[in-house]
């Protein structure tokens, strides 16, 4: 079999973790996916993956050699774009990934856009409350809220979010509206293990700043169901203002402390650099860059 063949389908089958999934990715029959890595095993002489009768996982060797493969990929795929030339409409396949409400809310719109208007293309999307590592994950873009460390990845800045404080107007008729920060501890406080950023909440007032640590009586896992709690007039939780706007303008949440709000923090899409550019990746960042900003929510007040 063909060597780059046979990675293709490695590198469906790690990502995937499954034989079913990666072969459902690459439109194969799960007997020929399962012969095309049991040749190339027997080619590098090495166990790539361990197999149970419930999970694939990939071996310390199948890792690096994941790895490897997927940069190989990349630049035969760059290779082949250049020469087809800049004008050819980008194929082949695409993974993104963007904070959980920020992907359903922005990112899946610009996915359904950028599949209509490139039939040829494929993109698997994940949304989670954490940071990826997009190297080990064979993620191509991804959207970060939040100061970027330095990387080798290219960013592209997008627009910007701020972090509020929220509470119901229920909840504040029956506990009383903080008038600063330190009255936060005679509340109740919901927070949510996704969300980013430090687990102290930060407050600034004529320059200077403030950093506070509050006992939540509530964590939960999501920033959707912390969302929901406070609605529900539970408690006072701090969210990123995209992901409160909806609620504040139906007055179903109420802002806190508005004047001692700190500075917003940046909305980048983030994609791996590369000697000719990907037209998969390019054409993705160009598409929701466009997008995200005319979002109102996202640009400075």
């Amino acid at each position: 079999m063909d060597r780059l063949h046979l990675m293709g389908v490695f590198v469906a089958v790690g990502e995937e973790q499954s034989f079913a999934g990666g072969a459902r990715r690459l439109g194969m029959s799960p007997p020929a996916v399962t012969r095309a890595i049991a040749a190339l095993e027997e080619r590098l002489g090495v166990r790539l993956l361990d197999r149970s009768t419930r999970h694939v996982r990939v071996t310390e060797a199948g890792q690096r050699y994941l790895d490897d493969a997927r940069r190989i990929i990349a630049e035969v795929d760059e290779a082949d774009e250049a020469a087809a030339g800049s004008n050819a409409a980008p194929r082949g396949h695409l993974s993104v990934t963007a904070p959980v409400l920020f992907g359903r809310q922005y990112v899946t719109p610009g996915i359904v856009e950028y599949l209509r208007r490139y039939p040829g293309m494929e993109v698997n999307a994940m949304f989670v409350d954490r940071v990826t590592n997009m190297l080990e994950e064979g993620i191509d873009v991804a959207v970060r809220i939040g100061d970027l460390p330095d990387s080798s990845l290219r960013a592209v800045t997008v627009g910007q979010v701020r972090r509020v404080i929220c509470a119901a107007p229920s909840y504040l008729a029956e506990h009383g509206t903080p008038s600063a920060p330190e009255a936060l501890a005679d509340h109740v406080i919901v927070t949510s293990s996704g969300s980013s950023g430090a687990p102290d909440w930060r407050f600034a007032q004529a320059g200077r700043a403030q950093s506070l640590r509050l006992k939540p009586r509530l964590v939960v896992n999501s920033n959707d169901a912390a969302i929901e709690a406070v609605r529900r007039g539970f408690g006072v939780t701090r969210l990123l203002s995209y992901q409160a706007e909806a609620l504040l303008a139906s007055g179903e949440l109420v802002l806190l402390l508005e004047e001692y709000a700190t500075p917003g923090v940046p909305v980048s899409i983030v994609h791996r650099d590369s000697r000719q550019g990907s037209a998969r990746i390019r054409s993705f960042v160009d598409l929701m860059a466009e997008r995200l900003r005319a979002v109102p929510v996202l640009q400075p007040l």
